[in-house]
């Protein structure tokens, strides 16, 4: 049998052994509505508390602007809607503008579409070929109107970490004028994705500068179906679901103990700073060894992305030549799991808009590969990699119409 080795980290990690283990009781021991007023409702309401004060220690806020989602697309779609329609609601008939960019993952740029769709202006900002956007572009479409910045921290496809910090300085400078101008024009709020930053950037929310944040437990090897949202206090903002009165009415609905019970083990094995830094060392060898290998032993490849200004785990190529699903499937044959990019897209027979976004052209980018790795990826699984990737690409570029 094959042995399967898995380097598709972006888009989902294995469950941390140790998360497994907190999560364990919470199925068929400790199995009470964390709402209910009995012992077996308590006992789960003090897990679902220590997991929240586990997430806002690791981003340095208080607990009570921790709001559990079902992930990042949730936490995504309640900051940029939730914010925008409580906003809306005190500025009748007035002009609201929203700043992004154009390779945001989809749970940000479909809720600004749908902004777009109820009459609010929305500008996308281009990243450079390195896939990066500087301070000054942004302070370059600020406008009177602007209530809300949302920008990822680390770009899901190519690893690319953007300067939040910087923007956020930008931002409290911005609002310091507005607080201090007769006009009194509406304060800027600032939201950051931080879902692939998580395991190797600081994300402590005062150093960011940020009102709202996103994460997930998938990317940081705890469960799937649980993310959360931070929400600074005195942030404007309207529910977007409605139901019971849980988590002071920001969020409805029935806590998911066993997942939130996860997500905190798994943030909390991310709060040892030197493990993390051990890691992200390690992750960090393996994955410039990946690249100068493949770039040294196969023509006509592209690294898509700057590298200086990336997390660790993340490379991204374009093989000349080479389709890439046909990549994803042959690799998948031998054993091994990539992607071309990121997978809540991968149904779709576009080329990403993330390649298009840096300016790879559009048959180009069909021939994308992502590899990520994570801390459990090991030098083994490089070397089968390796192995297996050149002649690959070698016969599709054979089979291949276009020389």
């Amino acid at each position: 049998m094959t042995k399967k080795i898995y380097l598709d980290n972006a888009a989902s990690t294995q469950v941390d052994p140790e998360v497994l283990k907190a999560m364990l009781p919470y199925f068929s021991e400790e199995y009470g509505n964390a709402s209910s007023l009995h012992y077996a409702g308590l006992d789960n309401r003090v897990a679902v508390d220590r997991a929240q004060a586990q997430v806002a220690g690791f981003l340095g806020c208080d607990k009570a602007e921790i709001y559990f989602t079902s992930g990042a697309t949730e936490s995504d779609n309640m900051a940029i809607l939730g914010v925008i329609e409580a906003i809306k609601n005190k500025v009748q008939n007035q002009k609201i503008h929203v700043i992004t960019t154009k390779y945001e993952h989809d749970a940000v740029l479909e809720p600004c579409r749908e902004l777009e769709k109820r009459g609010v202006d929305v500008t996308y900002l281009s990243p450079d070929s390195a896939g990066l956007i500087t301070v000054s572009q942004l302070e370059a479409v600020i406008k009177p109107e602007t209530v809300l910045v949302s920008i990822m921290y680390v770009n899901n496809e190519i690893g690319t970490v953007l300067p939040i910090a910087e923007f956020g300085e930008l931002i409290a400078k911005v609002n310091q004028k507005r607080k201090n101008s007769s006009a009194k024009p509406a304060k800027i709020y600032f939201h950051t994705d931080a879902t692939q930053a998580l395991n190797a950037c600081d994300c402590q929310v005062n150093k960011l500068g940020v009102d709202l944040l996103s994460l997930s437990g998938h990317k940081i090897h705890g469960p799937k179906g649980l993310g959360a949202l931070y929400l600074k206090k005195g942030t404007p903002f309207k529910p977007i679901m409605f139901g019971g009165h849980q988590q002071a009415n920001i969020r409805p609905g029935t806590y998911n103990v066993t997942g939130i019970v996860g997500l905190g083990k798994a943030i909390e094995l991310l709060s040892d700073k030197d493990k993390k830094a051990e890691a992200n060392k390690k992750i960090k060898e393996l994955r410039d060894y990946l690249v100068s290998e493949v770039t040294k032993k196969i023509s006509g490849v592209l690294i898509t992305g700057g590298m200086e200004k990336r997390i660790p785990a993340s490379a991204s190529f374009i093989f000349t030549g080479a389709e890439g699903e046909s990549l994803i499937l042959m690799l998948s044959e031998k054993g091994l799991a990539v992607s071309t990019g990121s997978a809540c897209s991968s149904g779709s027979l576009d080329p990403s808009h993330v390649l298009l976004a840096i300016g790879i052209k559009p048959e180009e980018a069909h021939g994308s590969l992502r590899v990520t790795l994570s801390r459990f990826t090991t030098q083994a699984d490089i070397d089968a990699f390796l192995k297996e990737i050149g002649p690959i690409v070698s016969k599709l570029r054979a089979m291949s119409p276009i020389k």
